[in-house]
């Protein structure tokens, strides 16, 4: 492969993510903003808890961060980003802490964020696996991080793991009509496209980024399903209890 057949290569990568750094933010703040960001404006339901609001600055916190990393690989500041990325650990640990308190509140206490018709144990599946597949997923990054091909790959699916509840609270009539089909069905397809036209670009399957997907891919219909086994209840039951 010729040298700047490869830089282009590397161009479009850096440039790929930077407009993955961008649309993240955008999709979340455009989710939650009636529930969360500009609820006052949207005459949205108060935020019920202290611990709402944690989570809320949290994952906040966890967007910047991800957008920060990706600012410093695009100009070059590779030391600082590395930096950052330890210090990020931290942060992840803290993400994945309130993540399940708040998963468990909103199941024992009741939330709007439940789906009407969903019983809270049931739905708890839902956020619990989310954080179970962040975990995974930047467990995977911390491992590869001296990596940087299957390293930037997995943070990316990070990302995609965190869309679903934004795209569920997009005020779209198809988006909400088509419920699980849509918020957990976009990721899915994202995730898809980008592994294939990753390989195509490459000319080789990076592994560590095609498992990634698939487990999340998987995740998504086995928690629904989870969620609806005796087991599962009398863990949520136990849990909430």
């Amino acid at each position: 492969m010729a040298v700047n057949e490869i830089v282009d290569r590397q161009r479009l990568t850096r440039q790929f993510f930077i407009v993955v750094a961008l649309s993240f933010p955008l999709i979340v703040v455009a989710g939650f903003a009636r529930t969360y960001y500009l609820s006052s404006i949207f005459n949205g339901p108060p935020i019920p808890t202290l611990l709402v609001h944690l989570h809320g600055v949290v994952m906040t916190s966890w967007i910047l961060v991800f957008m920060a990393q990706v600012w410093m690989i695009f100009s070059r500041r590779i030391k600082l980003h590395q930096r950052l990325g330890m210090a990020s650990i931290a942060l992840a640990v803290l993400l994945i802490i309130i993540g399940i308190y708040t998963a468990v509140a909103a199941a024992k206490y009741g939330s709007a964020s439940t789906p009407p018709g969903f019983p809270p144990l049931a739905f708890m599946a839902v956020p619990i696996f989310d954080i179970v597949m962040f975990a995974i997923l930047f467990g995977g990054a911390i491992y590869y991080r001296r990596r940087p091909a299957p390293h930037k790959r997995l943070m990316l699916l990070t990302v995609l793991n965190f869309l679903p509840p934004a795209i569920a609270r997009l005020p779209i009539d198809a988006v909400t009509a088509a419920g699980p089909i849509a918020f957990f069905g976009i990721p899915d397809l994202l995730a898809i496209i980008f592994v294939v036209v990753d390989t195509w670009r490459t000319g080789t399957l990076n592994k560590p980024f095609a498992f990634g997907a698939l487990l999340m891919i998987v995740s998504h219909p086995l928690r629904l399903w989870v969620g609806g086994t005796e087991t599962w209840l009398q863990f949520a039951s136990w849990i909430t209890g």
